[in-house]
């Protein structure tokens, strides 16, 4: 019988990521989400309003896996509305999903929920980890406190759950982090933001999706931190994306520069300033490789695959 995958919330860069992953392995993948993909992919499409119950409904009874990508962008002003909206499209989301699996004559037996790395504290002096990090404070890690517990909210006694603690994603395509970043960098102002000694963590976009398969092929449950193992210090993050672009510098900012930026920009600062060094360590100790546990490699192969398409676009 053929496998199939519910993707909720998965119209952007994230959801068409995995829907040509598992496509590929021959799964039936299928898409919910408010608005159709702005380009062809191998799955179908189901519309939903991220909070009634629907037709999409019984797309999730007899599905293999539940991936939960649903949520507003957090780069944006706290304003009350953004807040209420980035609270909102996570809770409801979350519980909608929640209802359906609870209502299906044959559930699923895994539900991936998205989560955030930033839960945890501006870390500086060690990394953490699901069993001994510390929680941070203030509206992000709230949000993702929040969310978590939204997962657990139903009875689902055949459904395995995971909240997925993300960290940033990087990968080539529409609506990814590289097509700002990578802008940043060739226009030499990727310099180390103030000072650089805050922590990133990050993910290549292959690693995302085969951390995605191996969680639901064993038995983890639970809050799982999805980066890779080479989290780095802001300052030599963007050194090596600088050398893979070839930029020689990179023009260094403040923290009050980056502040300023950010309230022009539209965004808040803290998705630069905050250390956020989590690590995978409940992946890899269940067995989990990755394929690109190190910055370097991980950009070079980016950079290579933007190079490429750009002259194959020419």
């Amino acid at each position: 019988m053929q496998h199939r995958l519910i993707i909720a919330g998965g119209s952007g860069f994230l959801g068409r990521a995995l829907a040509r992953y598992y496509a590929a392995r021959s799964w039936d993948v299928v898409i919910v989400s408010r608005s159709r993909p702005v380009m062809d992919l191998p799955a179908r499409w189901v519309a939903w309003d991220g909070l009634r119950q629907g037709a999409w409904s019984r797309e999730l009874d007899g599905a293999t896996a539940v991936v939960n990508l649903a949520g507003r962008t957090v780069n944006c002003r706290y304003t009350a509305q953004n807040m209420l909206d980035i609270y909102a499209s996570r809770l409801d989301s979350t519980r909608a999903l929640g209802r359906a699996i609870r209502d299906a004559a044959n559930p699923s037996p895994v539900w991936l929920n998205s989560s955030t790395a930033t839960l945890y504290r501006d870390a500086r002096d060690r990394p953490q980890t699901e069993d001994d990090g510390e929680i941070g404070k203030g509206f992000s890690v709230d949000v993702g406190q929040r969310w978590e517990a939204a997962l657990w909210e139903e009875n689902l006694p055949r459904t395995r759950r995971v909240s997925l603690r993300m960290a940033m994603v990087f990968g080539v395509g529409e609506g990814g982090v590289m097509q700002t970043t990578d802008r940043v960098v060739r226009l030499g102002l990727a310099g180390s933001m103030a000072g650089g000694g805050q922590y990133l963590s990050w993910l290549h976009v292959q690693d995302f999706c085969r951390a995605t398969e191996f969680l639901i092929n064993h038995e983890l449950v639970g809050a799982v931190n999805v980066g890779a193992p080479g989290a780095l210090p802001n300052r030599e993050f963007l050194s090596e994306y600088r050398a893979a672009w070839g930029v020689p510098v990179g023009i260094p900012s403040t923290a009050g520069l980056i502040r300023l930026g950010a309230r022009v920009m539209n965004s808040e600062a803290e998705l630069l300033l905050k250390s956020r060094w989590a690590v995978p360590q409940r992946l890899t100790q269940a067995g989990f490789t990755f394929e690109y546990p190190e910055w370097r490699e991980a950009v070079r192969q980016l950079v290579s695959q933007v190079r490429q398409q750009g002259h194959r676009g020419q």
